[in-house]
């Protein structure tokens, strides 16, 4: 049981990664324009939250056995650092302005949980604390693609539904959500098993649309209209897990 529980965390550390590093391809046009245009911040923001709050629930003081955890969250974090900061570089000012806020608000909710988790709780009451806080928002992460799959069923297009990006949603969610089930821990499975079962209807939507005709006139508007909003709710599922 626990090979099993060790190599599912790391198939899900692989695929973590990916949809860590998916936005890259955004941000290397936001360098080469030096602007952000019409994407949103505040997916990388608070997926940044989310990595922190996952990689504290999985340190050895706070969870047992769930270092593998920690190691992908820590690595998100990270990355998402450089997103949220790059972002603000080319950001305009207003924009600027409320991502810097926000990034300052992350940062503060989660000194928070961390210090009293250390000064005011112990042992299984801080991994509750913990656990609830990260899975919260590793819910509200996997959530974003919601407004996608909206999109798809409209528009009976998958155009801005890549499939590799949903498949690792799949994957990624799949394996956590195994890993928590081994773990028994429902702090990771829960919120990966709701990632799953997103994934799962991304794929089944892909699969239905994917030999659809382009778009009627009418609907191409619509997906003209709401394409910043799609963009950075792909950039979010991009960024999710990715929460795990």
């Amino acid at each position: 049981m626990d090979v099993f529980h060790f190599l599912f965390g790391i198939f899900g550390n692989a695929t973590a990664l990916f949809l860590f590093l998916a936005p890259t391809i955004t941000f290397k046009r936001i360098i080469r324009s030096k602007s952000t245009e019409q994407f949103s911040g505040i997916p990388y923001v608070m997926t940044l939250l989310n990595c922190l709050l996952s990689a504290w629930y999985g340190l050895p003081f706070v969870s047992k056995n769930n270092l593998l955890v920690s190691t992908i969250n820590g690595t998100g974090a990270v990355i998402e650092t450089i997103y949220v900061l790059v972002f603000i570089i080319y950001a305009t000012k207003k924009e600027k302005a409320k991502i810097t806020g926000l990034f300052l608000l992350v940062l503060a909710i989660f000194a928070t949980v961390a210090l009293v988790s250390v000064f005011a709780l112990h042992g299984n009451t801080r991994k509750l604390f913990c656990g609830f806080a990260a899975t919260i928002f590793s819910i509200i992460m996997y959530a974003s693609p919601l407004s996608i799959i909206r999109l798809v069923i409209k528009t009976k297009s998958v155009e801005f539904m890549p499939f590799f990006l949903s498949l690792f949603v799949f994957l990624c969610g799949t394996s956590w959500f195994i890993y928590g089930l081994l773990g028994r821990d429902p702090f990771i499975a829960v919120p990966n098993g709701f990632g799953c079962g997103l994934g799962t209807l991304q794929l089944i939507l892909y699969f239905i649309y994917r030999k659809s005709k382009k778009p009627t006139s009418q609907n191409m508007e619509l997906g003209s209209a709401e394409k910043p909003h799609k963009e950075k709710q792909l950039v979010a599922n991009g960024s999710v897990d990715e929460q795990v």
